[in-house]
């Protein structure tokens, strides 16, 4: 493989897809990109050409502005894309208003101090914050006058500094070696200041200290579900609330190059942690021993990229692509490290002669010296003037590991291609349960799938044809919200050196799940008379919920310091995703598992159906846990295994104990079975009684010849679909002048109209001869 460049056939978890956004235009002078507007812009002598970036490459020309002449280190549009700043030195910004083309300028006054950069927010107290080496300028930008008012300034020396605009987050780096870092979220809900704190560097030399540059730092933001629960309590009662949403976690990736690691750290308002895997002893063990917070790498030059909520960490060096997922119990990585592939290029450029030559293939190399890695997903290769985005193939990751509870988690956190997700959980059920893994792993799995929805469920969603156990005592409770507001978590993690706030507190209380008990003791209590032999059961019953309190908006100029152990909130992403289209692309409902997995896996498993009945009693386990309702033909596809097994008994049992659910499609199944157990035929007809099902208990009488039984149902409950016909059909059969005159006589009362029909004076004829 030269140059990272794969063929079509090989093995990828990432890859870019041909073609990409051309922008080689001459006479541009660079490429930048507008994160928040999703803009790449190209300036030249005297225009500003700019091309949208939807999710989608774009095509076609790009959008132009006139500008004046003069040089360009950086260009950002203004959030509702009526002004337009360029950075023309190291001293100066000019701001252009896109509609009457005036322009205005700010400029450094003091010959000590440079501008590093600019950005637009927005925060309701400014629209452009300005970072100089002395501090900051934070300004209104007021259109009319076409005029900049300085609102406040803050001093303070600084080295460099890092921002994106969807984490709203500003880092400034100043010291020695630039490890302290003082943090500022700009967002619509105010300003919030974090602590100063210090990353950690490693040293070779003590007398050697290496400095951390801005291409060695990285902000990720990743999204997920959160489930909030809070109470209200009074005198008389106790009320829990739940609340749902998708909050954002920020992440900062720090490179270390001496220790050949990447740090990863997690913002929160009142502190900046380390995060780590496991559960230490005590905070001076987890800062001594637990070295799990870094990322191992395996180049002294990496990119790190987010696509759907996946963390890549490209290393150029040794031109591979390593992926994680931060909401694992664990900083494995999820897949081995594979090269980057180009997908989609055209038959005759994927040649094994050509892949040497790199220009050839699609006029650029992997990894090359020109790749420029913009957050979250795209990649600028400015010395070829092309675009690329960066894609995950789900298929291959699924495909990569057999630990398929661990790939469902992963799965049912994406929120891309969806049903590419949907289609791969489902495959991956089915083939677990045919390969007959242990039913420890194939409970995992199913249980990942159903608290997927359940989770859907409580956040108000619909899947058609699906009900939930707790419907009716849901009907007067507070309805559930949407919210973009991050949820505190009890991660283990580690305090890294903050200058202030440094006591510890995690402020989590732990709620047990709730389940429909009696359906699940019933299963737990007759768990010993399935016969499972030579099988491994679940016992995965455990779990926890964790709650805390969510974060609420801070004061726009509020700095007062906090204890940590007061409030430790997650910083806010500022981004609101909204979960409804994605929770119900993603979500696996009851009978989807029914129709997609177990109705498929029947027919080759009924030459041996113990297993299948094991896999389907954990997955009843599963449902009860999660508060819903099996599809009925479940319990019926249970009965057909058990009775093909001859295992009636445990029918018996299992109906007695409402294990199987009743139902109608039950109690028919029953009595279809009872053809060769009478036992399960008495089932059947006893459930249908219980159930209220007159017309068919009548039917199911007649067809066993209690006809006159049948016959004082009907009269008792007013059954009027009943056929005279059958009832007087049984009646001559059993050659009795007193049945058959009391038949009649009942249809006759029963019915006025029968009196008139040709059934009547059929049988009536006939009584006469028998007389």
């Amino acid at each position: 493989m030269q140059g990272g460049l794969g063929s079509a056939g090989a093995l990828s978890h990432a890859y870019v897809q041909h073609p990409p956004l051309r922008c080689d235009i001459p006479d541009i002078r660079g490429l930048f990109y507008d994160d928040a507007n999703k803009f790449l812009i190209a300036p030249t002598a005297d225009r500003i050409l700019y091309w949208k970036i939807a999710l989608c490459t774009p095509s076609g020309p790009p959008n132009s502005d006139p500008v004046n002449e003069g040089p360009v280190l950086s260009v950002r549009f203004s959030l509702d894309q009526k002004a337009i700043g360029i950075q023309r030195s190291n001293r100066e910004v000019e701001f252009r208003n896109r509609e009457t083309g005036e322009a205005c300028s700010n400029k450094c006054r003091a010959d000590s101090e440079t501008m590093l950069g600019f950005f637009w927010t927005d925060c309701p107290t400014c629209d452009v914050i300005i970072i100089k080496t002395s501090g900051l300028d934070l300004l209104v930008y007021e259109r009319q006058s076409n005029a900049l008012r300085l609102v406040e300034s803050k001093k303070f020396n600084m080295s460099w500094y890092l921002y994106t605009h969807e984490s709203r987050l500003l880092l400034l780096a100043s010291g020695m070696q630039s490890t302290l870092f003082t943090g500022y979220q700009f967002s619509a809900g105010g300003i919030v200041k974090l602590p100063k704190f210090e990353m950690i560097m490693s040293t070779c030399e003590a007398n050697n200290k290496p400095v951390l540059a801005a291409t060695d730092v990285h902000i990720v933001t990743v999204y997920a579900f959160c489930l909030h629960v809070f109470s209200c309590t009074n005198f008389t009662c106790s009320v829990i609330f739940l609340k749902f949403g998708r909050y954002g976690r920020i992440y900062c990736l720090q490179l270390d190059r001496v220790n050949m690691g990447l740090n990863l750290y997690r913002f929160y308002r009142d502190a900046v942690v380390q995060q780590f895997v496991g559960t230490p002893v005590s905070l001076w063990i987890k800062l001594q021993i637990y070295l799990q917070g870094t990322l191992p790498i395996y180049s002294s030059r990496i990119a790190v990229s987010a696509v759907d909520n996946i963390i890549m960490v490209h290393q150029i060096d040794a031109k591979v692509v390593i992926l994680y997922d931060v909401f694992m119990d664990s900083f494995t990585p999820i897949s081995a490290p594979l090269p980057l592939l180009v997908r989609g290029l055209p038959s005759n450029n994927r040649q094994p002669g050509q892949l040497a030559d790199h220009q050839s293939a699609y006029g650029g190399t992997i990894y090359g010296e020109g790749w420029n890695f913009l957050i979250p997903d795209l990649i600028c290769d400015s010395e070829n003037g092309l675009l690329w985005k960066l894609h995950l193939d789900l298929e291959a990751v699924a495909a990569s590991t057999s630990d398929a509870p661990s790939v469902l988690e992963l799965l049912q956190r994406r929120k891309s291609d969806l049903s590419m997700v949907k289609t791969l959980s489902l495959a991956i059920v089915r083939t677990i349960i045919l390969e007959r893994r242990p039913i420890t792993m194939v409970a995992k799995a199913m249980a990942v799938i159903l608290d997927s929805y359940s989770c859907l469920m409580k956040m108000g969603g619909s899947v058609s044809g699906v009900r939930r156990a707790s419907e009716q005592q849901q009907s007067s409770g507070q309805p559930f919200e949407d919210s973009s507001v991050i949820l505190l978590e009890p991660p283990s993690r580690t305090m890294i050196r903050p200058v202030v706030n440094t006591e510890s507190a995690s402020g989590v209380e732990t709620r047990p799940p709730q389940s429909n008990s009696g359906v699940e003791h019933g299963i737990a209590s007759l768990a010993a008379h399935v016969d499972r032999t030579s099988l491994n059961t679940s016992s995965n019953s455990d779990d926890i919920i964790n709650t805390s309190r969510g974060s609420q908006t801070s004061d726009a100029t509020s700095e007062r310091p906090q204890a940590l152990g007061e409030d430790r909130r997650p910083l806010a992403s500022g981004t609101s995703i909204q979960h409804g289209p994605h929770g119900a692309g993603v979500a696996i409902s009851p009978i989807e598992m029914f129709q997609s997995v177990f109705v498929l896996v029947e027919d080759e498993m009924m030459g041996d159906p113990a297993y299948l009945i094991a896999v389907i009693m954990e997955f009843l386990r599963s449902m009860s846990k999660a508060g819903l309702k099996a599809p009925p033909k479940l319990y019926v596809m249970m009965t057909a295994l058990l009775a093909h097994s001859n295992r009636y008994a445990e029918i018996a049992l299992f109906v007695s104990n409402k294990i199987l659910e009743p139902s109608r499609e039950l109690a028919m199944q029953l009595i279809e079975l009872g053809r060769h157990h009478l036992l399960t035929r008495k089932l059947g007809v006893d459930m249908l009684r219980e159930r209220c099902l007159h017309d068919d208990y009548v039917a199911a009488l007649l067809h066993e010849g209690y006809y006159l039984e049948a016959l004082r149902y009907a009269r008792k409950y007013k059954v009027i679909t009943v056929q005279p016909a059958l009832f007087l059909e049984k009646a001559v059969a059993m050659d009795s002048v007193q049945n058959l005159a009391a038949v009649l006589s009942f249809f006759s009362e029963f019915t006025p109209s029968f009196k008139t029909t040709l059934d009547y004076s059929r049988y009536r004829h006939i009584l006469s001869e028998m007389i």
